[in-house]
């Protein structure tokens, strides 16, 4: 008898009206958005069909790339300028993002004022482009690598502080409240409970924010901020799309030796 009652199919869960409409109205507004972004944007494949002569052209002057050494050193000295402007961009971003980090954190911020100024100003970073920094800072300080590290800096604070911030908030609550049941202050809870708890996330956080910096400095190249990006402008301004095709080719190997070694980075520590 009771085997056959567990044996029974259970009967599936009603859905209720008010879901089913809050479903339809939610797809309706997102598929009304799609439609005006597709208008408003021009979207057209019609378009794109038609302009496959001057891809192919673009394509066929950039084929075969050159591969002298002519092109491959300043290619390949470029490429380094690139990868150290992504490593002092992280690197040196990580005192300022930890400190507003802690502050932007609600456990740990010594008082909602100071939590909502860190926000704030996290806010304002991130959502200032990378870009606009680097034209700020080759106005400031001329062309060069130099405005490209500094770009990165004011732009990853805001991202990386905030995805820090984010990451001590949701670390394990019992040891901090264990030391704060003990009487410790407020940064020595930070210091001996939250950010060893956090620290792996938190490394892991800076390991993919170095992949991302590493290709973002190749377009604040395009700007004048140096790095490879700057030997991609200059090519295509000059119409040597296959020397353009080298230089894409080395950033293509750099990248994927970057995300490579972090990725082992983030296994060890996982």
């Amino acid at each position: 008898m009771s085997s056959a009652v567990r044996g029974l199919p259970v009967p599936p869960r009603p859905r209720r009206p008010r879901t089913l409409v809050k479903a339809l109205i939610v797809t309706a507004a997102v598929a009304s958005a799609h439609v005006v972004a597709w208008n408003t944007t021009d979207m057209s494949l019609a378009a794109l069909a038609e302009g496959w002569h001057g891809m192919a052209d673009f394509l066929g002057e950039s084929f075969p790339p050159r591969l002298d050494w002519a092109v491959l050193q300043p290619s390949l000295s470029a490429a380094l300028v690139t990868l150290w402007i992504g490593l002092l961009g992280t690197t040196l971003s990580i005192p300022p993002s930890l400190a507003l980090a802690l502050l932007a954190a609600r456990d740990v911020a010594p008082s909602g004022v100071v939590y909502q100024a860190a926000r704030s100003l996290l806010s304002f970073l991130r959502s200032v482009p990378d870009v606009v920094f680097a034209l700020v800072f080759v106005t400031a300080v001329g062309l060069g690598p130099f405005p490209g590290v500094l770009a990165l800096v004011c732009h990853n604070v805001g991202v990386m502080g905030k995805l820090w911030a984010e990451a001590i908030e949701d670390a394990d609550p019992g040891p901090s409240q264990a030391l704060r049941l003990a009487g410790a202050s407020r940064v020595q809870v930070a210091l001996h409970a939250l950010l060893p708890i956090a620290t792996p996330r938190l490394t892991g956080l800076l390991l993919y924010r170095l992949d991302v910096n590493v290709r973002a400095s190749l377009v604040l190249g395009l700007v004048g901020a140096g790095g490879i990006g700057f030997l991609i402008n200059q090519s295509i301004k000059l119409f040597r799309f296959d020397e353009m095709l080298t230089h894409i080719l080395v950033v293509l190997v750099l990248v994927v030796a970057v995300d490579r070694l972090s990725a082992a980075v983030r296994r060890r520590l996982a």
